[in-house]
């Protein structure tokens, strides 16, 4: 089953007026004192939702505060300085509530958290002080399934004539040879055998993803009531800003889209009601064609085809046709509303990490930052990526504990799992980063506080702009109010040199030695140079 959540906000710092050349090299501003660059969150530019940062937590590997070797409610209220130090502005956790699973997709109780991360009263603490530094609070909603240990589910297969039974999907006995080998076989699940047996002796029912998990029936407006009192519970009682929708394709089957957009349409209806400035970002995982239509009912939605496309860009060493299909993406979606929110992403909870997808080549993996960074949209974050961590294949391995300090001075880090990628061996702790200019830590909050500074490189249009130029270069221009930013990385071995756009001043950002000399733009192996 792969999944994909995420959040990753924006912490900003505000524009700087426009006679102030701003200039990173991997870790300063030039012209901006230390003190300038420290700003109350009174201060702070918000682009949120539309092009904000979210960083996705997974609290049983973030920080473990009572020693048990689990993340918890608490651990995160330590750390929320460090998310707005990274420069995040909202958090998207992955599920909390009960279940009998580590990574808790599979629910049990939909109004109460998981005993392991804490209590409920923990985490509407955690929401208070989250909103006092100005972070919003996603949190993962899982309606397309159950767990098969939920009490609806045990209910529901006491017998047919059970209150609950119809909350659920089920192919009769005497039926059942027309369903048992009709199987769905989509992009976000490899699961081949979607009917089961509860072992009752007669009737099978429908499970998406897998036997635990078995999908509710949408079709009975009681299951729907019982999804949006649930919506309305996180938002007014337990105060939550969003939610991300997880398996938002499969409320209905593939064949059933319309009704599938429509659901989602009445969903967001429900919850607006009760929050008008609720955030929703839906997990479809498909080409734009599928995925646009969506829009109306979840206004935000994960980009896969960013996240694939940058990969291959870096893996091939072809900048030409990433800006081509982002410009694409966004045009398409124009087309259905001029709200979306394009929720891009480098990783997540299900794919390997950016930098074990890399081969490990730490200047590659920063330079898929600033592309990231640099590119329209509202970027996620997976935590950890920051600080380069690893991780492939099977699942935990991509979550593995989140590293602070050297071993023996971590007391926070979590030990559920022993960790077989991100290790003390293979990844420099956070403590060590901050100390080191030119560190992944380092690297990321540069490009995250460019972007949050500058309403151009955050709200701008795109334009692919690489024609003529050699295919390891990408190039395109930002455009926001009459201001243009030309940004160029060149994703090959060997340096190039390229003209400068006859309008460009200067530079705003260069990464690995990029530079303007003159009328020509000179670009390293891996580097990256912004121009205003």
């Amino acid at each position: 089953m792969k999944r994909l959540r995420h959040i990753i906000t924006l912490f900003t710092l505000p524009l700087l007026r426009l006679s102030v050349v701003l200039v990173f090299s991997n870790s300063w501003f030039f012209g901006c004192s230390p003190q300038e660059q420290v700003r109350t969150k009174e201060q702070l530019a918000d682009h949120w939702p539309r092009a904000g940062i979210t960083y996705e937590i997974f609290i049983r590997s973030f920080y473990d505060s009572d020693g048990d070797g689990i993340g918890d409610f608490n651990g995160v209220i330590e750390k929320l300085d460090y998310v707005n130090e990274l420069g995040a502005n909202a958090i998207w956790f992955m599920p909390i509530m009960p279940s009998p699973s580590y990574h808790k997709y599979d629910v049990t109780d939909y109004r109460a958290v998981h005993p392991d991360y804490g209590t409920l009263d923990e985490f509407k603490a955690l929401i208070q002080a989250a909103h006092d530094r100005n972070i919003r609070v996603v949190i993962d909603l899982i309606i397309n399934h159950t767990s098969s240990e939920h009490p609806w589910f045990l209910e529901a297969k006491k017998g047919r004539d059970n209150p609950y039974r119809d909350y659920y999907v089920w192919a009769r006995n005497d039926t059942l040879a027309a369903y048992i080998d009709k199987k769905e076989i989509t992009l976000d699940s490899d699961n081949i055998q979607q009917w089961h047996d509860p072992g009752m002796g007669e009737d099978y029912y429908y499970g998406f993803f897998y036997g635990g998990m078995p999908d509710l029936n949408f079709d009975n407006p009681r299951v729907r009531e019982e999804v949006y009192d649930i919506g309305r519970f996180w938002l007014e009682e337990v105060g939550v800003d969003g939610f991300r929708l997880d398996a938002a394709k499969h409320i209905f089957p593939d064949e059933r889209a319309p009704d599938n957009h429509a659901f989602w349409q009445e969903f967001r209806q429900k919850m607006e009601e009760v929050k008008p400035d609720l955030y929703l970002v839906g997990e479809v995982y498909d080409k734009k064609e599928i995925v646009a239509p969506y829009l109306p009912g979840l206004p935000a939605l994960f980009n896969f085809d960013f996240h694939y496309g940058l990969l291959e860009a870096l893996l091939t060493q072809d900048g030409s046709s990433l800006p081509i299909k982002q410009a694409e993406v966004l045009t398409y979606y124009e087309g259905i509303t001029d709200e979306f929110i394009d929720a891009t992403i480098s990783s997540n909870h299900d794919q390997p990490r950016i930098l074990t997808s890399l081969g490990g080549d730490v200047e590659m993996a920063k330079l898929a930052a600033v592309i990231l960074l640099s590119m329209p949209g509202a970027p996620y974050l997976y935590y950890g990526e920051e600080i380069g961590m690893l991780g492939d294949k099977p699942d935990p391995n991509i979550r593995e504990p989140f590293l602070w300090d050297v071993a023996g001075k971590d007391a926070g880090r979590t030990s559920w799992i022993d960790p077989v990628f991100s290790t003390d061996e293979t990844v420099t702790p956070l403590a060590i980063q901050r100390e080191d200019a030119e560190s992944m830590f380092s690297h990321y909050k540069d490009i995250i506080r460019l972007r949050n500074s500058d309403k151009v490189l955050a709200l701008g249009s795109l334009k692919p702009s690489g024609d003529g130029l050699p295919t390891q270069v990408m190039a395109y221009e930002r455009e926001f109010e009459g201001e243009i930013r030309w940004v160029f990385h060149n994703l090959g071995g060997e340096p190039v040199e390229i003209a400068k756009p006859k309008e460009a001043t200067g530079p705003v950002y260069t990464f690995n030695r990029a530079q303007l000399n003159g009328s020509q733009i000179q670009l390293p192996s891996r580097s990256s140079l912004i121009l205003k």
